[in-house]
């Protein structure tokens, strides 16, 4: 005996799909981000999954870069900006930092992709706002400190690109190399190297941007000071 085929479902009787959204799309973006990485992060692959066709999408969003930049600034959005009483300004401006970099930490794609994406969503004016406020407290305006926000976001975007990645067998065992090549460098051919060896391969990560986000903190408070 034949099975008896269902009748096809009349357009009218389809459950209504949701209106379609800048947020939904992004939403969507998220999602696909999380589950498949940046790569599968396209205009049809988010068009199916919303049950729509891509030329839609250009309606909330302008290309991939757009798409791209409006993701950051999404992920963006769990960084605090310290209050007056967590410390001094340099310590405020650390920390927000360190939340900045943290998010990109989580999202090793993304870190990659914020250094060529340009956002400019309410999340990322609020964390440049923050950042030009503590600049502004700490003595740092005009030109100096609009040059300056670009500094302080490009250090800790550059560290997440570095070290988000795990790090292979092979990448470990080149720096290993490295670390041998210095430790045994000619002191007559490499006398620099040499005589700072062990300092060149010390200190923790945390450390080192601690370190140089002083460094970087203190050549903008010079530069201001000469304007």
């Amino acid at each position: 005996m034949t099975p008896e085929k269902s009748a096809p479902i009349s357009r009218r009787e389809r459950p209504a799909k949701p209106a379609l959204t800048r947020q939904g799309i992004i939403d969507a973006a998220l999602a696909i981000l999380r589950d498949e990485g940046l790569g599968k992060v396209t205009m049809r692959r988010i068009a199916a999954a919303l049950d729509t066709g891509p030329a839609s999408l250009y309606v909330y969003v302008r290309n991939t870069g757009d798409l791209h930049a409006q993701i950051l600034d999404s992920l963006l959005g769990p960084v605090k900006v310290p209050a007056p009483e967590a410390g001094s300004w340099r310590d405020r401006m650390k920390a927000l930092l360190a939340s900045y970099g943290e998010v990109l930490f989580r999202h090793p794609e993304i870190a990659r992709m914020a250094m060529s994406t340009q956002p400019s969503g309410p999340n990322y004016m609020a964390l440049a706002d923050a950042i030009l406020g503590l600049l502004d407290e700490g003595g740092v305006s005009g030109r100096e400190a609009a040059w300056a926000l670009d500094l302080l976001l490009l250090y800790p975007t550059a560290v997440a690109v570095e070290h988000s990645s795990p790090k292979s067998a092979t990448q470990e065992a080149e720096f290993s190399a490295l670390a041998a090549k210095i430790a045994t460098a000619d002191p007559a051919r490499y006398p620099h190297i040499a005589r700072l060896g062990d300092t060149l391969v010390s200190g923790d990560g945390p450390s080192r941007t601690d370190w140089a986000l002083d460094v970087i903190l203190d050549g903008v408070l010079a530069a201001a000071s000469r304007a």
